[in-house]
């Protein structure tokens, strides 16, 4: 198992030996700053806390900036947890070289937020007729319930609400490069959010 910590930079493309045009998006993983290790004699499991990402360092508290002297590291923005079944200790980093062409992967972030949408924007629903009298239902999502029997509306009717904004893993994405020396990672397809989105990327044990 690897994971590190990065974020979304944009989408782009590139050719493949075979000449395929393929859609890529553009992840700066890393570095990651191992910052603490949790055991399960102390803690009860095994992984890694690290820290990634620039801040002030006046916006850092008096326990964190301790938390992270006591590691010996420099304050970071971001600290996560994740799995990693390689030996390195505290202090040490992790780039994105951990993974390699061809590997396949998991990605996990928070997808775009679109606010409060309506049921043709957010369940793409078609809409009301345009004639036959109707003035202002165009975009109403129509009958909802019942009417004597059961007369409730049933958990799960697609309304309107709240878009976006949601927890997402893209699985079993393949890496088509790995730009070491700029700790980028260059992953089939797209990913969850907009850039600079912090995602977190796994290795899948979905691939076949």
């Amino acid at each position: 198992m690897k994971e590190i910590i990065g974020k979304k930079l944009g989408m782009t493309r590139i050719f493949t030996e075979d000449g395929l045009s393929v859609p890529v998006s553009v992840i700066e993983a890393g570095p990651c700053v191992v910052v603490s290790r949790k055991t399960i004699a102390r803690d009860g499991y095994e992984a890694l806390q690290v820290g990634y990402g620039e801040r002030r360092e006046n916006l850092f508290s008096k326990p964190q900036k301790g938390h992270f002297e006591k590691a010996g590291v420099a304050p970071r923005h971001y600290l996560r947890e994740i799995r990693f079944d390689g030996e390195i200790e505290v202090g040490g980093e992790l780039k994105a070289d951990i993974f390699k062409k061809g590997e396949r992967v998991d990605v996990t972030g928070i997808s775009r937020g679109f606010g409060f949408q309506g049921v043709m924007k957010r369940h793409h629903f078609a809409g009301a007729q345009a004639t036959h009298g109707q003035s202002d239902r165009r975009r109403a999502p129509g009958s909802i319930g019942q009417s004597s029997y059961p007369s409730r509306v049933f958990k799960g009717m697609k309304m309107p609400g709240k878009m976006g904004k949601d927890k997402v893993t893209i699985l079993n994405l393949r890496i088509m490069d790995v730009i070491s020396d700029q700790n980028l990672l260059l992953v089939s397809g797209s990913i969850p959010g907009k850039k600079g989105t912090l995602v977190k990327i796994r290795s899948s044990n979905r691939a076949k």
